[in-house]
């Protein structure tokens, strides 16, 4: 599934692509962002993924469609990471806290060339990021250091080393506020009939109904009207506008 987020973190599901037999998710994935170049050619810039599409073929085809790319950067043995963690020995780390308070150690690499199967230069982000945790059974309140790696065709020139971690962490939100919500209050995880046909229907069906809610939510409805209020309370109001209407039919 392809998903749009925009600066506000509001997640809105474009298009998806069923994965044929024999295939993985990257091949996929490839027609997909094809596709909604053609379908959304103005909608988005850059192409968000997980460490699996950290792939030159992937890589290339983003590039290919005058997109640009960020991946999570894993797997120690790769020689992208190897010259990455080489290059931070020899540099000053920059220090920032980010809009949710964590504080943040960053090193910003441009220009590596260890990834033979690429051709072409990448921009490797490597940081070390303090949360204050409370322990649920202790209630001890102690610092916890995440590390992350990413790689990317963005120049540095175009997005700050500060602005690239923000947007790079959005890649959460097409989780959390994305995938999770479709899932567990939309039940897009649901199969209601094992036929593909159906399989896609279903969910096309779903996102186009997720779509119109958020459009509806946050295009009509004023900020001070949904303050306070969570979404199911509007999706009960609607609901009950429905039976009402109903009752009021029959």
């Amino acid at each position: 599934m392809g998903m749009l987020i925009s600066a506000e973190g509001i997640c809105i599901p474009l298009d998806i692509e069923m994965q044929k037999p024999g295939e993985d998710e990257v091949a996929c994935a490839v027609r997909l962002v094809e596709r909604l170049c053609q379908e959304y050619p103005r909608a988005f810039d850059v192409v968000m993924a997980d460490g699996l599409y950290a792939r030159a073929p992937f890589f290339k085809k983003v590039v290919s469609l005058k997109k640009e790319v960020i991946a999570v950067l894993k797997d120690e043995r790769r020689d992208l990471i190897k010259e990455a963690r080489k290059r931070c020995e020899t540099m000053t780390a920059e220090s920032f806290t980010r809009s949710n308070g964590v504080t943040v150690t960053a090193w910003d690499l441009e220009n590596c060339r260890d990834w033979a199967q690429l051709d072409m230069p990448v921009r490797v982000v490597r940081t070390l990021e303090t949360t204050t945790v409370r322990r649920q059974d202790t209630g001890i309140v102690e610092e916890s250091i995440n590390e992350w790696l990413w790689v990317t065709t963005i120049p540095k020139k175009h997005l700050t080393t500060k602005q690239f971690v923000e947007v790079a962490h959005h890649r959460w939100d097409i989780e959390n506020k994305g995938f999770n919500e479709l899932a567990t209050f939309w039940h897009l995880n649901h199969i209601y009939k094992h036929d593909a046909n159906a399989i896609a229907a279903f969910t096309l069906i779903t996102m186009l109904s997720y779509t119109l809610f958020h459009a509806f939510l946050f295009l009509n409805v004023k900020a001070i009207a949904r303050q306070g209020k969570t979404k199911r309370h509007f999706q009960r109001l609607i609901m009950a506008s429905f039976y009402a209407y109903l009752e009021k039919e029959h």
